[in-house]
């Protein structure tokens, strides 16, 4: 019936990565995504999780960590990575970018992890310190893994929100966007963060992120997953408005069904590890407009596979994913 409705008819390819999911781990249809739903990924964060250099060296083979900012989030989220993973920058000389590009990005998700997510004046002088600690580790680690592989974009990516983080200022962060784009035009996560970086809890002007987003938009191919950088304008234009139906507008509906089918249900959508975060961005956004001619299908489409991201802006995520699923 989708496939008709939306003019795709063929059958799409059964992905020989995909994760398994079981019964147990569903929730009347809902089940959190792990390792981005592969396979290949899930070795990746065993051996990390474990501490296992070399089998992590030979699980992430398949990927490009100096690109790919979702599969390098999976391993900057496991707790004790930061134990271990600079002993390994030091011993192996061959991987030693990948190893810093690692301990960067793992050391900004530590630092905010000591910082918290409360408001910056609930926030203790000895968090403040720890915060700063790591973050300036993270700075050192990424700074120097760009030099060793100046084709990465991905420590750019992860020195903007370090950068955000200690607050250094308008004219470091700008040329360190410069950086990524300049390595890849298309990067939707150097965007989204950028369309953060824009909002104004960061001093930027209301409405400049989804101008920068609708401009970095408008150059993208069709079927190009920088779409996604709409519906997160509009999240993060929702998070900072009073006004819990700001989003509820005809023109919004509009602008997010067109973005939707021009970028993650046009055909030429390539389904990469993670595909459902791209997927969940849209969801979040269509339900927040009380859109439901294209809503319907991108939960179908997710299947109940529900995402930490971009819904950790709501307070319990998972049971607000359910109740829009159940409702679109």
């Amino acid at each position: 019936m989708w496939g008709k409705l939306f003019g795709r008819d063929e059958e799409r390819p059964a992905d020989p990565y995909a994760l398994p999911v079981s019964r147990k781990e569903k929730r009347n249809g809902v089940y959190a995504l792990r390792a981005l739903g592969d396979t290949r990924v899930l070795a990746m964060v065993e051996a990390a999780r474990a501490g296992h250099w070399e089998e992590l060296k030979t699980a992430s083979a398949p990927f490009d960590l100096g690109r790919d900012h979702q599969v390098l989030g999976e391993l900057a989220d496991i707790a004790g990575v930061e134990y271990w993973i600079g002993g390994v920058a030091e011993a192996d000389e061959e991987h030693r970018a990948t190893a810093l590009l690692i301990s960067g990005a793992r050391h900004i998700v530590w630092g905010w992890e000591a910082r918290t997510s409360a408001r910056a004046s609930d926030v203790s002088q000895e968090q403040w310190r720890t915060f700063h600690q790591r973050l300036h580790i993270a700075e050192e680690h990424l700074l120097e893994a760009a030099e060793l592989r100046p084709e990465w974009v991905a420590p750019w990516r992860r020195l903007l929100t370090s950068g955000r983080g200690m607050s250094l200022g308008a004219a470091v962060n700008e040329a360190r966007l410069d950086a990524a784009l300049r390595r890849d035009p298309l990067d939707l996560e150097t965007h989204i963060e950028w369309v953060s970086q824009l909002q104004p809890r960061w001093r930027g002007e209301p409405g400049a992120a989804l101008e920068f987003a609708r401009k970095a938009f408008a150059q993208a191919p069709d079927g190009h997953r920088l779409g996604c950088v709409i519906p997160m304008a509009h999240i993060e234009d929702w998070v900072e408005s009073g006004d819990r139906n700001c989003l509820d507008t005809p023109q919004i509906q509009d602008e997010l069904r067109d973005a939707a089918r021009r970028s993650i249900l046009h055909p030429d959508y390539v389904r990469r590890p993670g595909w459902q975060e791209d997927f969940g961005i849209f969801a979040m956004a269509l339900s927040l407009a009380a859109e439901s001619l294209v809503a319907p299908r991108v939960y179908y489409e997710l299947g109940g596979a529900f995402t930490t991201w971009p819904w950790s802006y709501m307070t319990q995520p998972e049971k607000v994913y359910a109740r829009f699923r159940r409702f679109a």
